[in-house]
């Protein structure tokens, strides 16, 4: 409380008109203003004092309140990378499994990117005959074969949620 009547009393001092018309008093007030403004306005009125004591009163309730509640994980992507018709009806098997669990999936045909075709080979560690291939995030799953082997031990499920998948 001390501190804070001397902070505002500081503060009217050197904004107060007050011997403004004298030379050795304005120009010492003048650079304590401009000091003061320069270090953030550490000088304040005490009504500016109280209206940053209540905001960072209420600024400490909202991190105490967010840091309370728990955060909902966002669902990792799925993608199904594949090319033109190669193996379609592996693709649709594909698809059907994820329909049917409620996963939202997206299809991308890499037969025309290189770049992309070479990622999933490398990531997936397989031949570009083995496509289509299935990512969650950018863990590669596989295969259908692969892909219903992860949703039988429940990998596929901690994947799409974002927690972290078992050592294979």
């Amino acid at each position: 409380m001390i501190v804070d009547t001397l902070r505002a009393r500081l503060h009217h001092a050197i904004t107060s008109p007050r011997g403004d018309t004298f030379a050795p008093v304005r120009v010492p007030k003048d650079l304590a203003r401009r000091m003061n403004l320069a270090l953030g306005s550490p000088l304040c009125s005490a009504d500016e004092l109280a209206k940053r004591r209540a905001a960072a009163e209420k600024l400490a309730s909202l991190r105490g309140a967010s840091d309370s509640a728990p955060r909902a994980r966002e669902a990792a992507p799925v993608m199904i990378y594949f090319q033109k018709d190669r193996n379609a009806r592996e693709l649709a098997r594909m698809e059907e499994l994820l329909a049917s669990k409620s996963i939202d999936f997206q299809r991308l045909d890499v037969a025309d990117d290189e770049a992309t075709l070479a990622f999933v080979v490398r990531e997936a560690k397989c031949k570009d005959d083995d496509l289509p291939v299935v990512f969650v995030g950018g863990h590669a799953i596989g295969s259908y074969a692969a892909l219903v082997a992860a949703d039988v031990s429940g990998d596929l499920a901690r994947a799409v949620s974002g927690e972290p998948l078992h050592a294979r």
